[in-house]
Parts: C-alpha cells; structure tokens; sequence
C-alpha cells in the first residue's frame, strides 16, 4: 500500500472515533442532566419511585437529627410550600436553618409531602459573602465617609 494513502486511512479513521466518541460523551451529558425542582412543583406532580432534584431554603425550626439521619423541611425560596425530607448521609458543615440546599430526593410511600433523601446528594449552597446591604445605585457598596 502507498505510504501516503495509509497515512490518509489512520487519519480519517482517527478523526472518526474521535468524532463518535465526542458525541458519545455529549449524549451522556446532556441526557443524565436534570433540572432542579422546588417544593411546590413536587407537590403539584411527583411520581413514586421516581427520583427529583430539589432545591430550596431549609425551614426555620424544622431540623430534627437523630443517631443516624437527620430529617428537616424545605420550602420554596420564595414561598411557603414546604416538603419533608428524611436524609441519611454526610452533612455539610455550612448546613443549617435558612441556607439554601440542593438534594436528590424520591417520594416516600403515597404522601406527596414525604421525601427520601438519596445518600451524600446533600449540598448546601452558602450566601454570598460580597453581598451588602447598604450599595449604591450601580449595585456597588456605597463609600463611607466620615
């Protein structure tokens, strides 16, 4: 064979299973991918058995722990539908009442407002720590002057 026509062979087919395999880890990306959902849409429509992104503010006064698990409410950032969770799991340490989380849940038996945390799903999302109360009208945090 031509040592220029085999040249052109591997590089075509290197360029092919490069190709497959570019879009091989697309697909897997895009289709594992799910959207977060807050307490009001499970309630409004879950499904036993099927497993939920959820995201929300932990409810003041809701955190339970005991030996093994810890179960706590969730509630719409900016709401007030709330849904139990049950988690057995690691804790992050910024994890408390008012913080925002996100955890992989599925409904527990037939009551819509009963959740299963899945295990180490639990994030907590930590607040800002450049955001101000007093900023000025460009959204920055207004000078002090004296």
């Amino acid at each position: 064979m031509n040592p220029a026509r085999k040249r052109k062979v591997r590089l075509v087919v290197f360029l092919t299973a490069a190709l497959v395999l570019a879009a091989a880890l697309a697909y897997t990306s895009f289709s594992s991918a799910s959207s977060a959902v807050q307490p009001s849409q499970l309630l409004a429509s879950s499904t036993p058995g099927q497993s939920y992104q959820l995201t929300g503010k932990v409810v003041k006064d809701s955190v339970v722990r005991r030996r093994e698990s810890i179960s706590f409410r969730v509630r719409d950032r900016k709401g007030r539908d709330s849904v139990l969770v049950n988690y057995a799991g690691a804790v992050p340490d910024p994890f408390r009442e008012g913080r925002e989380v996100i955890i992989d849940v599925k409904r527990a038996g037939a009551s819509r407002e009963v959740y299963t945390g899945e295990k180490d799903t639990l994030i907590t999302k930590c607040p800002s720590k450049f955001r101000d109360s007093k900023t000025d009208s460009t959204g920055m945090p207004a000078s002090k002057t004296s």
